[in-house]
């Protein structure tokens, strides 16, 4: 992983303050962008461009993030630091893969609306707003506790890693009960 390296050096080598305007700038950048996106879907469309399957797609990245999230933290609790470390960058790629193929399909798309209806409605609702919540929260929090463990700062890690995962795990399991909630209405 020699990307890794590349990266831990240069992360290293960055203050606090810089290392938490690149975090909180990178996470708004990208909350900007879906809020764009999500308010004027279709924005940019490419005639042709087919974007039907995409829905599925995420539905699969996330319960792969999912599986690699939980296995990472397995890994760590047996003290397989570097098995740990790849399948976190894993969940970490995964997720980055999800957002640039999030924001393609909002652009493309037409909005779609859930039509469920009785107890179903207000469920749907409740795991769609926590996850729209907690979303981009996970962000910078993903991003925080990746360069803290690029920067050897295990302490600060682990610290934030408590919070990290919980949440993390929460919006991928959510992002595919969303899914298949959604799946009639396509």
């Amino acid at each position: 992983m020699e990307a890794t390296g590349v990266l831990s050096r240069v992360v290293r080598g960055m203050s606090e303050r810089s290392l938490a305007w690149l975090v909180y700038g990178v996470s708004a950048a990208v909350v900007l962008l879906v809020v764009l996106l999500i308010l004027l879907p279709q924005l940019v469309v490419v005639d042709g461009f087919d974007v039907s399957r995409l829905p599925a797609f995420h539905a699969g990245l996330n319960a792969t993030a999912t599986v690699l999230l939980v296995f990472g933290w397995l890994q760590i609790q047996k003290g397989r630091v570097e098995a740990h470390r790849a399948l976190m960058l894993s969940a970490f790629l995964l997720s980055c893969i999800f957002l640039v193929s999030y924001v393609v399909y909002h652009s493309q798309a037409e909005p779609t609306t859930f039509g469920g209806e009785g107890w179903i409605r207000p469920l749907y609702y409740v795991i769609l707003i926590t996850h729209v919540v907690l979303a981009p929260v996970i962000l910078p929090l993903a991003l925080f506790t990746l360069l803290r463990a690029l920067r050897d700062e295990l302490g600060k890690h682990r610290a934030i890693a408590r919070w990290t995962l919980p949440l993390w795990l929460y919006v991928t399991v959510t992002g595919v009960l969303v899914f298949w909630l959604m799946v009639p209405y396509y």
